[in-house]
């Protein structure tokens, strides 16, 4: 699986971007309503991505987040019985990623409705599958913006995660101590091992 892409960005639309890479392949990804309104407006940006295969004729759909936070909301959603990729994504042009969850988790119903094509049956099973998952996991509350001049912090973050949370860290709170860590000081991160550091001091 494609974890991000970085590249030029040479097309933006509401609904999908193109992104040239150094080796000169573009690729076509999908993206909501929210990672289109943070899009930088520099020329290189980069993007979490997640790649949908279509079994019935091998074609590969790649989906695009600027944010970590809506990237795991994404994948989530999809986990559920009903929900594909398509009303993921949908969910998250109309609702933001922690807006999804406090809906989810305080059973909202009008709220996860408001979203097309989700009616009152896969709204419940939202709710039933995702809940405790979410009280108990969570999303952090702020994510750094993946742009050209953070790259490499944020290229840490992938290894530091699990690292803390091998130190008994929750998700969310690591979460959290990483964005502080990088937002207080991304020029001193140079290494997986100081942005560990760093988390630790910023908790």
């Amino acid at each position: 699986m494609i974890a991000y892409i970085k590249g030029q960005l040479v097309v933006k639309t509401p609904t999908y971007v193109i992104l040239e890479t150094a080796g000169g392949v573009a690729y076509r990804i999908k993206i909501s309503l929210s990672t289109h309104k943070e899009l930088p407006n520099t020329k290189t940006c980069q993007l979490f991505t997640f790649t949908q295969m279509n079994m019935r004729d091998g074609q590969q759909t790649l989906y695009g987040f600027i944010q970590t936070a809506e990237y795991e909301m994404f994948t989530y959603l999809i986990s559920v019985s009903g929900v594909g990729a398509s009303a993921a994504q949908m969910m998250l042009s109309v609702l933001s990623p922690s807006e999804v969850q406090e809906a989810i988790v305080g059973e909202n119903l009008a709220a996860i409705q408001k979203v097309k094509g989700i009616g009152i049956k896969t709204a419940k099973r939202l709710i039933v599958e995702l809940k405790d998952k979410l009280l108990k996991e969570g999303i952090a509350e702020t994510q750094t913006t993946m742009i050209s001049g953070t790259g490499a912090a944020e290229d840490f973050r992938q290894e530091a995660l699990p690292a803390l949370m091998a130190l008994g860290i929750g998700k969310p709170l690591a979460q959290k101590a990483m964005n502080r860590a990088i937002r207080n000081a991304p020029k001193k991160i140079d290494s997986v091992e100081t942005l560990i550091k760093e988390a630790l001091k910023a908790m």
